[in-house]
């Protein structure tokens, strides 16, 4: 259980800032209207400080997104008898976390008729659609995630507390460089469990989930993060 709860917490704090940072600035009559991407950006920097910090202050791992769980089980740094229990939490923290979010601005939903801003306050999508260009960018945005998680937390290979700063800095960083293309999901947790409550929630006129791109979010960062790790196996460790 306690296993379970330090990334349940983390990764639902880390939606309901993000998403709601998205929100904020995506729809109609809030204060935030327009403010951009990097309001945006450095609200999900904030969003990965605080998840990452309240879980390891919970005894996590502050991992909050399945294709890092996967990539340190790779290198070794993390018991693969975990990750099924650290994926499905992080899952149900990201489904949690967006209902919340949701919850808040409800009345901007019902305010906001365009559909497609609606989906992008859950989950990601391409500015403009190309499946092996859109796979690309995302498996370099979880690269460099990555890779630099790696160098940042050295030979702990746990993200604690000291580490959550460094870290945020760096998503606040991929966000301004890389974050054009498609969102930079860089993690199928923040992208699949929001996108499953956009699915559900009774939003006044939503579009459909986008289910066609859904895959790549979760694919490509997986990807992203195992190349990172083989390149830190090999060349870097």
């Amino acid at each position: 259980m306690n296993l379970f709860i330090g990334e349940f917490i983390g990764t639902m704090l880390l939606i309901i800032l993000g998403s709601g940072v998205v929100a904020n600035v995506l729809l109609n009559k809030t204060k935030g209207q327009n403010s951009g991407l990097l309001v945006i950006a450095f609200g999900w920097a904030v969003a990965v400080f605080v998840g990452v910090y309240a879980s390891a202050n919970l005894k996590g791992e502050g991992h909050l997104n399945p294709a890092v769980t996967i990539a340190l089980a790779y290198l070794g740094k993390f018991d693969w008898a975990n990750v099924g229990i650290y994926i499905l939490a992080q899952l149900a923290g990201a489904f949690t976390g967006a209902v919340i979010t949701w919850l808040a601005y409800r009345q901007h939903f019902q305010q906001t008729a365009d559909g497609s801003l609606k989906l992008a306050v859950f989950c990601t999508g391409p500015a403009i659609r190309s499946t092996p260009n859109n796979i690309i960018t995302e498996i370099i945005g979880t690269f460099v995630l990555m890779l630099g998680a790696l160098l940042i937390i050295k030979g702990d290979y746990k993200l604690g507390a000291l580490d959550a700063l460094p870290v945020s800095l760096l998503v606040l960083g991929i966000g301004v460089s890389l974050g054009g293309p498609t969102g930079y999901a860089i993690n199928p947790a923040r992208d699949l469990g929001p996108r499953i409550a956009h699915f559900l929630l009774p939003i006044p006129q939503k579009r459909d989930s986008d289910w066609s791109y859904a895959w790549i979010p979760v694919v490509a960062p997986i990807i992203g993060a195992l190349l990172a790790a083989m390149v830190f196996k090999y060349f870097l460790s």
